[in-house]
């Protein structure tokens, strides 16, 4: 049996990252197939024998029978970064994720250093990919304190669109949740995650944030009660509704090998 798969969209699958993250170290020279450095957009076949490494560490890609998707819901503190790994040694958001066994964790996005909320993270680098893709328009919700008074046309400008270095860009809703003086609370909605996203549009129209925490992303609440760097398991049933969302097959079971920080463990 032949199965002929573009490569990135396999070592995703199998868990070494986004396909966006696989594409660039691709390009860096640091995957090879069989021996030799590997090509944006080349396809492998992974039921044949073919030998992949990535930095010279051979990857298993044929398909595991119980290999099963897992998805985190975590709390986000300022000051964390969303990288694997910080040259200068500051904390980031996978320090205290739950350790995994032959398998790891796939952040869904990206949050900045001074901003905090829902983060998710998965095993499934397919699913990680289409959540995050514009294509699917997967809607992200955040709580935001701004300095400064938002008049009528300024609001207007946030939703019919603002020009920014890389597009137009607009909020989808924006609704006043109070404060007190020039501080102001407001949540917004948008369907797409590019970067400082909503800094970029509030400075946009002369306003600063000096708070934003990210509440939703799809149908995923931040959970009611989870200390800031706590994470949650989903349950299998919203597991399959961000499945759904993004046309992936649902999942029959959620178990996978996972060595559990007591400390940190809160399921839904």
């Amino acid at each position: 049996m032949s199965k002929s798969e573009k490569l990135q969209k396999v070592l995703s699958r199998v868990g070494q990252g986004s396909r966006r993250k696989i594409e660039a170290i691709i390009e860096q020279g640091r995957v090879s197939v069989d021996g030799k450095v590997a090509i944006l957009g080349g396809r492998v076949d992974v039921f044949s024998s073919t030998k992949i490494r990535i930095d010279g560490r051979i990857i298993s890609i044929r398909p595991r029978e119980n290999t099963v998707c897992r998805v985190l819901a975590y709390y986000k503190p300022i000051g964390e970064l969303c990288a694997y790994r910080d040259p200068k040694g500051r904390p980031t958001v996978f320090n205290r994720l739950p350790h995994l066994n032959n398998s790891r964790w796939i952040a869904i996005g990206r949050l900045d250093i001074n901003t905090s909320g829902l983060l998710l993270f998965t095993t499934d680098g397919e699913l990680s990919n289409r959540l995050m893709h514009p294509r699917y328009e997967i809607e992200r919700e955040y709580a935001v304190r701004v300095f400064g008074t938002l008049h009528a046309d300024k609001q207007r400008q946030l939703i019919r669109g603002v020009q920014l270095d890389d597009g137009q860009a607009a909020f989808r809703s924006l609704t006043f949740k109070g404060g007190k003086g020039l501080n102001k609370w407001y949540n917004i909605t948008l369907k797409e995650g590019r970067n400082r996203e909503v800094r970029r549009l509030w400075e946009a129209v002369g306003m600063q944030v000096n708070r934003l925490i990210r509440v939703r992303y799809g149908g995923v609440m931040l959970p009611k009660g989870l200390p800031r760097g706590g994470w949650a398991e989903l349950s299998l049933a919203t597991i399959n509704y961000l499945r759904e969302k993004v046309q992936l097959p649902l999942e029959s079971c959620t178990k996978l090998s996972i060595k559990s920080n007591r400390h940190r463990l809160k399921v839904m």
